[in-house]
């Protein structure tokens, strides 16, 4: 009997992911891809539709925006002033500063952020922190290439 994909178990999986609204594809993982099933790592829409497919199944998964990444929340896009990219000599490059571009960046917490420059202006940038999948309705297409039991030294990886 095959194992079935549940709590502590790991499942390899190769998939893409789509805008269900667009069927624009956002992602491909084409070598499989392991993942710790139980420990909130996978957005909860899709990691509860995994539960109970065994190696072999194929899946066709649809996860709304509210179970995935969430709506996009206005308040994480905000301008910030250019300067914040100066380098030490005060210098900005702008090679660097782009439309698109993606940067870390602290919050008064310490906590680290991605953010993303959606409109540079003379003196300001427009950034974007939220989720690059928020307020997409996904879809999800695969197949379990194999599931296992996770070990010790899974569990302690994350």
């Amino acid at each position: 009997m095959k194992l079935k994909i549940g709590l502590e178990t790991v499942a390899a999986l190769v998939y893409t992911v789509k805008d269900s609204q667009t069927s624009r594809l956002l992602q491909e993982q084409t070598s499989p891809q392991e993942f710790l099933i139980g420990h909130d790592l996978l957005i909860e829409g899709f990691e509860q539709n995994l539960i109970g497919l065994s190696e072999g199944d194929h899946f066709n998964i649809q996860v709304t925006a509210d179970q995935a990444y969430g709506p996009i929340d206005p308040t994480a896009i905000f301008d910030l002033p250019l300067s914040t990219f100066a380098e030490e000599d005060g210098h900005v490059d702008d090679e660097v500063v782009q439309v698109g571009h993606i940067f870390p960046m602290e919050d008064e917490n310490g906590i680290r952020h991605f953010g993303k420059i959606i409109r540079k202006m003379k003196d300001r940038v427009t950034m974007d922190f939220n989720p690059p999948y928020a307020g997409k309705d996904l879809q999800f297409e695969g197949q379990v290439v194999t599931v296992r039991m996770a070990t010790e030294k899974d569990k302690n990886a994350i």
